[in-house]
């Protein structure tokens, strides 16, 4: 649909007011010195928002840090459009007191390329200086919560069921190790539809491969279901699988890699453009595969889950690498170069 109806717009300029008057009247109350702006001026979920955003960062001067997370011309869904005016205006903003961060190189790369804006790059990050706590009494009843039998291995699938993170190979994986395994899905849909996850039992269906999908029991933090068992924190869940699955092939960076690394677990990455171009380069030792699991892929990953000593090894060399890029001390070296920016050095 390329035709915006006028009452369309109608209704968008009356948020963007309303959005607009709020800021102001926040601004005033607290004081407000700066705005970060987390991905509300990239993906473009709330239209009036990111104008209302844009208006008054251009009618103030305030500094504004703009943290991209998903430009709009990274999702097929938002190509096809009748807001095209409205992309180019907020989607990201281009405005003198903005100072805008990305994820990756290649985001930085584009956004020049498109927009002639500068970005600097600053990648997700975890406090890796700070190693995760020894498993707890609470956790230790987790397998078998998730349906995991003592001598299976518990792979993990520490993701959204969505397309773009190829979970058919993490099945095809599990189907194909030849080994006593399950897996672990450990988050709903989300905001995408039930397609792909109908999709994704078919075809585990198909293959004869067990999944848990265990969104109900995991979360965000631990707690009870209304049923009474146990909510578990995915911190309670990945220090006891045996395999993290990264099969996705498109990110803008990677958390659950991460993740992964920050718990010290075996990884299966799939060799998408962000790992090619900015992580890849680090020397991280991961099982990679190109698309499609090979043998080489399947060999490798039964070598770490049937040899923990030299896994181990693997896992503390990674969690060694990533406290040099991806700490919270990286993160404050560049957000002071930010604030720097914004403000000056301080005399």
């Amino acid at each position: 649909m390329y035709i915006r109806p006028a009452t369309v717009t109608k209704q968008v300029e009356e948020l963007k007011g309303y959005f607009k008057k709020h800021l102001y009247e926040f601004a005033s109350r607290f004081g407000l010195e700066m705005l970060i702006v987390e991905n509300a001026l990239t993906i473009p979920i709330n239209l009036p928002l990111g104008l209302a955003l844009t208006e008054f960062i251009a009618e103030t001067g305030y500094p504004v840090v703009a943290h991209h997370h998903d430009f709009y011309w990274e999702r097929q869904r938002f190509l096809n459009n009748s807001v095209h005016d409205y992309l180019a205006a907020a989607f990201p903003a281009n405005l003198p007191s903005i100072r805008h961060v990305v994820l990756n190189s290649v985001q930085a790369f584009q956004l020049a390329s498109r927009t002639g804006m500068a970005a600097m790059v600053i990648p997700n990050v975890m406090d890796f200086d700070a190693p995760p706590p020894a498993l707890d009494e609470y956790a230790r009843s987790a397998r078998a919560d998730l349906g995991l039998a003592p001598y299976q291995y518990l792979i993990l699938q520490p993701t959204r069921i969505i397309q773009r993170k190829g979970i058919e190979h993490a099945i095809e994986l599990t189907r194909r190790l030849g080994l006593p395994a399950e897996l672990v899905i450990s988050h709903a849909s989300g905001d995408e539809g039930s397609d792909y996850e109908q999709r994704v039992h078919k075809f585990a269906a198909l293959l004869d491969v067990t999944i848990n999908f265990e969104s109900a029991i995991v979360g965000t933090e631990r707690g009870i279901t209304p049923d009474g068992r146990k909510i578990y924190s995915l911190g309670d869940i990945y220090p006891q699988a045996d395999l993290v699955t990264y099969p996705s092939s498109v990110e803008g960076f990677g958390n659950a890699f991460l993740e992964a690394i920050y718990y010290r677990r075996p990884l299966v990455v799939n060799n998408y453009s962000i790992y090619e171009a900015d992580i890849k380069p680090k020397g991280f030792q991961v099982i990679e595969f190109d698309g499609f699991i090979s043998e080489k892929t399947l060999e490798e990953t039964r070598y770490v889950l049937t040899h923990p000593k030299e896994a181990k090894q693997l896992c503390d060399y990674n969690y060694e690498l990533a406290r040099r890029y991806f700490s919270y001390s990286m993160l404050e070296r560049r957000l002071g170069l930010l604030l720097s920016d914004c403000f000056g050095e301080v005399v």
